[in-house]
């Protein structure tokens, strides 16, 4: 019996297996870079088949990779606008490593179309019958999950109001599946209910909390006494085309790119196999293997040279054959079916160049109006909402569970890092040419390059201003009194 099947004996509803089957089982074979279906082949030589295995060029990783890259990396800042609400949220943050886990978040959302952040607070104190919450905890933690751990249970619009988190855990070499179900009672208020299933092979059989190390002091029911999820759910802005139409889980971002996938791996494989068939080969027969004073003239062990049959119809005792390398065709190939590839994927065609064997992320200034720089906007308008709620979720389990005084309607902002998407310079120098041409007022580059308000733009003006007739009524004067002396 899997997740799913349990679930349902809970009394839950969820999606269709075939989501995580035919759509999440796919594109995490695709990620790991080797898809028995594709990779592993045989093919009919004349006398019988001979099993090969496909060369891979792993883009699939690749591309999550950078996806991961665009959206979520050193330069993105969350800010909250109070000291104190700042300080406590980087806690939080250095103590769940969440700098290098969101990149690695955004890496398998991107991947296997979906991943969560899922929140708790450890050694708070919680009534075993009641369920009630009694007690101030330790720390918050924060648990990162994606693909088939993430099964919602409930949404409207898309967005997801409650969902079972299924991670497995191995204790003592034994292989468990731990699910948290965060769903809403009849009070409109979150429980959160905690099972334990022992795995074996695909098999899950109820287990006792208790029973196993390092559960011993998870309760099986948690009132948390609050109406406001516990949890985050993130995808790429992708509209979902696998099974039911109203799926609130995302899909990879390679998804609808499999055949692209495919014809890269296929054009790398040919393009590696065409050195090793291309090697030089020399024909030569029996005679010219004999011994000269005792030792063998060539290498038995040297692949180079293939013994001809003494009957053989060629004259010459030694053959030469040297290959010709069709490169320039498969390097033309391959940059196209990366460029598809690359367009399939969000990014635009010509984002990788496949040089001298191997493939590279082009350096480019994207500009405003280009596929990568609309795209990277369309995932943001997600990923800001995830981080905000992420800030407010923390913020509320400190006052929550932890004695914290911080408010909770803090002003909270998400920078994205645009240095890869506009060339500063060059922007900047191109405005400055627009003030002198009177196209730009001076007001406005000070609010777009000094970040001011229109007063303060204009107050700084006039200071400007009047300094600079100051200085040059002093200069005046300077001249002047020069004059006279």
């Amino acid at each position: 019996m899997n997740i799913l099947e349990k679930l349902k004996d809970l009394g839950f509803k969820t999606i269709p297996a075939e989501y995580y089957e035919q759509g999440v089982d796919v594109w995490r074979s695709w990620y790991v870079g080797k898809v028995n279906s594709f990779h592993r082949y045989k093919v009919y030589n004349g006398s019988r088949f001979v099993h090969l295995e496909r060369y891979s060029c792993g883009m699939a990783k690749k591309v999550a990779e950078d996806w991961a890259n665009l959206l979520m990396n050193e330069k993105v800042h969350i800010t909250l606008e109070g000291k104190e609400e700042q300080e406590f949220f980087d806690q939080v943050c250095r103590d769940n490593n969440f700098t290098v886990k969101a990149n690695e978040q955004q890496e398998k959302k991107a991947a296997l179309g979906t991943c969560a952040y899922v929140f708790s607070v450890s050694d708070v104190t919680v009534d075993e019958e009641t369920g009630d919450v009694t007690g101030n905890g330790g720390k918050i933690k924060i648990d990162y999950v994606s693909g088939r751990s993430v099964i919602p249970l409930s949404w409207d619009n898309g967005i997801i109001a409650e969902c079972a988190f299924a991670v497995e855990k191995t204790v003592k070499g034994e292989t468990y599946v731990y699910m948290q179900v965060h769903h809403l009672n009849d009070n409109g208020l979150y429980d959160i209910e905690n099972v334990l299933y022992k795995k074996n092979n695909e098999n899950l059989s109820d287990v006792e909390l208790k029973d196993v190390e390092g559960f011993e002091r998870v309760p099986k029911t948690v009132h948390t006494g609050s109406a406001r999820r516990q949890f985050v759910i993130d995808r790429m802005n992708i509209a979902n085309n696998t099974t039911q139409s109203d799926n609130p889980l995302g899909v990879s971002v390679y998804a609808n790119a499999i055949d692209q996938l495919k014809a890269v791996d296929l054009v790398y494989d040919s393009y590696i196999n065409e050195f090793s068939l291309g090697k030089k080969r020399i024909m030569v027969k029996p005679s010219a293997m004999q011994t000269l004073d005792g030792e063998p003239a060539f290498d038995s062990n040297d692949v180079c040279f293939y013994l001809m049959p003494e009957d053989s119809k060629d004259d010459s005792m030694i053959h030469e054959i040297n290959m010709g390398l069709r490169t320039q065709e498969f390097n033309t190939g391959m940059q196209d079916a990366l460029n598809v590839l690359s367009s399939k994927c969000g990014f635009g065609e010509n984002h990788y160049r496949f040089d001298r064997g191997s493939i590279q992320t082009a350096t480019q200034v994207i500009s405003e109006n280009s596929t990568l720089f609309r795209t990277i906007k369309k995932h943001e308008i997600i990923l800001e909402d995830v981080l905000t709620e992420i800030a407010r979720i923390i913020i509320r389990l400190g006052n929550t569970y932890l004695g914290q005084n911080l408010n909770e309607d803090v002003e909270i902002s998400v920078d994205f890092d645009d240095s890869i998407i506009e060339d500063k310079n060059t922007e900047f120098e191109r405005d400055c040419r627009m003030v002198s041409m009177g196209i730009l007022s001076r007001v406005e580059f000070r609010k777009k390059w000094c970040n001011e308000d229109e007063k303060t733009a204009q107050k700084a003006l006039k200071e400007i201003t009047q300094q600079m007739i100051e200085e040059e009524s002093r200069m005046i004067q300077d001249q002047t009194g020069a004059g006279e002396m």
